[in-house]
């Protein structure tokens, strides 16, 4: 018996109870590799979307790291949905406010509506998770 369960205390890591939360970290590691992938295609244009890129991607991976371990509580559940719906609308912010923002030079971006489907899902898990633990 390891001295974790002596203690009583609980392990550091441990895996999501709801498959919701399976959900919720597959979107988040897809969403967040697409968006470090896109830093290199980003750099090309702006240094500082590239940087925005890449803090974006840390953050979803990151987070995956927090839910599983036993620091993650239920109000983070709204944080995520809220940094996944600000992720939505940051597309927007830098590209228009239409179905445009999914174009880039005249062709469908497939990166970023794969991501924004992908946020979508992700967030609506998080509010899901959130009320299923009440």
């Amino acid at each position: 018996m390891s001295s974790a369960h002596a203690t009583g205390s609980e392990p550091l890591f441990s895996r999501p109870s709801n498959p919701v939360g399976i959900v919720a970290i597959v979107m988040a590691a897809i969403t967040g590799v697409l968006h470090l992938l896109a830093v290199m295609n980003a750099i090309q244009f702006s240094q500082t979307l590239a940087i925005l890129f890449a803090l974006n991607g840390l953050g979803f991976l990151g987070g995956i790291v927090v839910y599983l371990s036993r620091f993650w509580r239920r109000p983070l559940f709204l944080l995520a949905a809220a940094y996944g719906i600000v992720t939505i609308l940051a597309l927007f912010q830098f590209q228009g406010w239409s179905v445009d923002a999914f174009y880039v030079g005249g062709s469908l971006n497939p990166i970023a509506v794969v991501s924004k489907v992908v946020e979508a899902i992700f967030a609506t898990c998080c509010l899901y998770l959130y009320a299923a633990e009440a």
